[in-house]
C-alpha cells in the first residue's frame, strides 16, 4: 500500500482491502478517461490514486515507485487535463512549451510520447532524444510545443540552437531519477534546471532514493508530497512468479532454448551484462531456430525501433538486451522474463523481472544461477535478502551441474561480492599460461 505524509490518510486504489476506483471519480475528465479506457487503463494504480490529487492542484511530489506501478500515468493523465482545460489552447501561435519531462534513455522518452499522444492528440507533444539526427526535431519545434519528452543532452543542445525555451515551463517531471544521476546527467540537470522558472510545480519519480536523488529533490522539490510504494508494487509482485534454476555457465542458452520450447512461451525477455552478449546468445538462438534478435547501445535508433516493433508485433520470439536498451521498455502481454546473467543489483533485478506481469496479467522471471561461477549463489542470495524473498532453487532434467556447486564467496561492506572480476594480475598469468 502507498503511504502518503501528509495530513490526510488514504486506501489507494489497487491495495488490499481497496475498492476499485474508476477514473472519473477520481476527477478525470471523461475525455481523457476514455481515452485512457483505450490504452487498457480502467482502475488507477495505488501510486496514480494518491498522486492524483497533488498533482491536479499543483503540488510537488516525490514518488518512490517502481517499475510496473503506474507511474507514466500517475503524471500524464493529471498533467493534460490542466492543459486540455487552458483557453485557446490549440488555437495558440506559437505554441508555449508547459510541461517537460526529462527521462534518462531514448526509448522510455519514445514510449512516454507515444503514450501523451494517444491520450490528447489535441495537446502538440515533442520528443527529443540524443542518438538521432537533430534536424527532424528542430522541424517538429517549429511553431512550439506544449509538451516534451526530452533527455537532458539532448534538450540542452535544442536550447543551445534557439529551438525552444523553457521560460513557459509551468510542470517539470524528472522521470526515473536514480538512473538520470547513475547515467551521468547531474551536470545536465542543473544547467536544465536553472534555465527554468523558479515558480513552477515539480514530480519526481524513482525506484531508489540513494544521496544523490535525496540531494536533487531537495534542489529541485518545494514541501512536495512524498508517496512510497513497495519494492515491488502490492498490485504486481503476485502475478510475478519467480524462479531460480541451477545450471553450468556453458549451458545456459541450451537451456533457455528448452525452455522456450518445452514452457510455450510466445515471447521472453532476456537479459544479458554485456553488448557482446546480445549478439552471441541471440545468434545462438537463431541457430537453433528461434526467432531472436539483440538490443543493446550501439545499435542506430532505426535499428533499435525496428527491433521492439518485432517483438511487440510477435514477429521474435527471444529479445536479447543489456538493462540500458530495455530500460523503460513495455511490451503488453509479455510472459516471460530470463536473467541469463544475473543483474548488479536488486534495483535492476526488480526493474527486469517487472517487465512481466504487467496490466493484470500473470508472468514468469526466470534467473539462471550458475554452479560452476564463484560467486553466483552468493549474488542471488543477496538479492533475494534485499527483496526480503526466497526463490527455491531448481534443476532441469537434462541441465543439471555436471560439478558440485562452488561455494558461495564472501560479500564485501558495500554488499558486493567479492572475487568476481578477476585482477589484472590474474588476467596476465591467464594470457601467460595459455601462451606457454
Amino acid at each position: 500500500m502507498s503511504t502518503l505524509h501528509d495530513s490526510t490518510q488514504a486506501h489507494p486504489a489497487g491495495s488490499p482491502g481497496a475498492a476499485p476506483v474508476a477514473l472519473a471519480h477520481l476527477g478525470l475528465a471523461p475525455v481523457l478517461a476514455q481515452s485512457a479506457a483505450d490504452l487498457g487503463w480502467t482502475t488507477p494504480t495505488a501510486v496514480q490514486a494518491a498522486a492524483w490529487p497533488a498533482v491536479r492542484r499543483g503540488q510537488d511530489v516525490l514518488a518512490l515507485a517502481p517499475t510496473g506501478s503506474g507511474k507514466t500515468a500517475a503524471f500524464l493523465l493529471p498533467l493534460m487535463q490542466g492543459l486540455l482545460a487552458e483557453p485557446g489552447l490549440q488555437a495558440e501561435r506559437p505554441k508555449r512549451l508547459r510541461v517537460l519531462v526529462l527521462v534518462p534513455t531514448r526509448e522510455l522518452a519514445q514510449q512516454i510520447g507515444q503514450i501523451a499522444r494517444a491520450l490528447a492528440p489535441q495537446v502538440k507533444t515533442a520528443v527529443l532524444v540524443g542518438g538521432v539526427s537533430i534536424n527532424p526535431q528542430m522541424m517538429a519545434l517549429r511553431g512550439g510545443a506544449h509538451l516534451a519528452v526530452a533527455t537532458p543532452g539532448r534538450l540542452l543542445d535544442l536550447i543551445g540552437q534557439n529551438a525552444l525555451r523553457l521560460a513557459d515551463v509551468n510542470a517539470l517531471v524528472l522521470d526515473e531519477a536514480d538512473r538520470l544521476l547513475d547515467l551521468g546527467f547531474a551536470e545536465e540537470l542543473g544547467r536544465v534546471l536553472a534555465l527554468l522558472p523558479r515558480r513552477r510545480q515539480t514530480l519526481m519519480f524513482s525506484a531508489t532514493m540513494p544521496e544523490g536523488v535525496a540531494a536533487l529533490a531537495a534542489q529541485a522539490l518545494h514541501e512536495p508530497l512524498r508517496i512510497e510504494a513497495p519494492a515491488v508494487d502490492d498490485t504486481v509482485a503476485p502475478l510475478i512468479t519467480q524462479r531460480a534454476i541451477e545450471v553450468d555457465t556453458p549451458r545456459r542458452t541450451p537451456l533457455l532454448r528448452h525452455l522456450i520450447a518445452s514452457e510455450g512461451w510466445s515471447r521472453v525477455l532476456v537479459f544479458v551484462a554485456t553488448q557482446y552478449a546480445t549478439e552471441h546468445v541471440a545468434d545462438k538462438l537463431r541457430q537453433a531456430g528461434v526467432a531472436a534478435a539483440a538490443l543493446h547501445g550501439a545499435l542506430s535508433a532505426g535499428r533499435r525501433n525496428q527491433v521492439l516493433d518485432d517483438f511487440r508485433d510477435g514477429h521474435l520470439t527471444a529479445l536479447v538486451a543489456t538493462d540500458l536498451a530495455a530500460r523503460g521498455l513495455d511490451v503488453a502481454g509479455l510472459p516471460a522474463v530470463v536473467n541469463h546473467d544475473l543483474p548488479r543489483s536488486v534495483v535492476d533485478y526488480t526493474h527486469r523481472i517487472g517487465r512481466t506481469g504487467r496490466a493484470g496479467e500473470p508472468g514468469v522471471a526466470v534467473s539462471f544461477v550458475c554452479a560452476d561461477a564463484p560467486g553466483s549463489e552468493a549474488h542471488f542470495r543477496l538479492i533475494e535478502n534485499r527483496q526480503n524473498q526466497r526463490v527455491a532453487r531448481e534443476q532441469i532434467a537434462g541441465f543439471e551441474p555436471a560439478a558440485a556447486p562452488v561455494p558461495p564467496m564472501p560479500a564485501d561492506a558495500n554488499g558486493g561480492i567479492k572475487g568476481r572480476r578477476k585482477s589484472k594480475k590474474d588476467k596476465l598469468r591467464e594470457a601467460a599460461a595459455r601462451r606457454r
